[in-house]
């Protein structure tokens, strides 16, 4: 199958280094639109939709190769091969963030830093890791989402957007969720929430950025703080955005944070560059 049709890969921009962006749970690659325009300059755009989401081709969607957040890193790796990327910025939303952090632990070569912007390595608390989430909260999140998707998308996705005095934020993510193939969604969700992807921090290599909003029901700052701790070579920034979506409720800040973090290395770069 052809990889580029099958996550519907768009590519724009005027530079070469490649921004590879990935899009969180039950949206697309549109959800970048207010963020990819001010990296168009100076980067090539790289967009893509998860298969089942956007206008990925739905026929390709395959239970086995995606009951884990492994299949949608084996996508991303594929993208960058079809393209012959290399120094790759990836940045990922949510669930995507993970996603990315698996691709670059796999191929490190591929990738030149992360940008993870609201990531979670699990929901679920456990002991003394804070995730936000109890067995019991997400038990029933599944149990809601399985018996009346359309009425769970309703009521969680201005939850998780975040931004009640703008309600045509949630208004929007409702939108992006009920596109979804139900069943899709519901497979995705369960890959999401029950992940537990914290033994694989430490493995990566990759400078990573981490963004975290100051209030997040689904990755508070107890797990931006976790993540920042556990990734061997990480930034933290912690944006005055609230909620989980800053690409949509905050494009300006974090775009700015994003820059911030790629200029920063550019310049250590290259000072390293004119002392040797």
């Amino acid at each position: 199958m052809d990889v580029l049709k099958r996550n519907n890969v768009t590519i724009s921009g005027k530079g070469k280094q490649p921004m590879l962006f990935a899009h969180g749970y039950g949206c697309d690659q549109n959800m970048w639109r207010l963020i990819t325009p001010a990296f168009e300059n100076d980067y090539q755009i790289i967009l893509f939709d998860h298969v089942g989401f956007g206008k990925s081709d739905i026929t390709a969607y395959n239970q086995t190769r995606y009951n884990s957040l492994k299949g949608y890193a084996e996508d991303v790796l594929e993208i960058c091969q079809e393209l012959d990327l290399t120094n790759v910025i990836f940045v990922g939303h949510s669930v995507s963030s993970m996603i990315g952090v698996l691709a670059a632990i796999k191929e490190p070569t591929l990738f030149d830093k992360l940008v993870l912007v609201g990531p979670s390595p699990r929901y679920i608390n456990d002991g003394n890791y804070e995730g936000g989430f109890s067995s019991e909260d997400i038990d029933g999140l599944l149990e809601s989402l399985d018996s009346n998707y359309l009425g769970w998308s309703s009521a969680m996705a201005p939850v998780i957007m975040g931004n009640p005095n703008r309600p045509e934020l949630g208004e929007e993510l409702t939108n992006s969720f009920c596109r979804t193939n139900p069943e899709i969604a519901k497979d995705f969700a369960r890959v999401t929430f029950l992940s537990d992807n914290r033994a694989d921090l430490s493995k990566l290599k990759t400078k990573s950025l981490i963004l975290q909003c100051s209030e997040d029901v689904i990755a508070p700052m107890s797990v931006g703080e976790y993540m920042h701790q556990h990734l061997p070579d990480s930034e933290m920034m912690v944006l005055e955005a609230t909620g989980h979506c800053p690409n949509l409720s905050a494009p300006e800040e974090t775009i700015q944070a994003i820059k911030k973090f790629l200029q920063n290395q550019t310049l250590f770069m290259s000072k390293v560059e004119e002392v040797s």
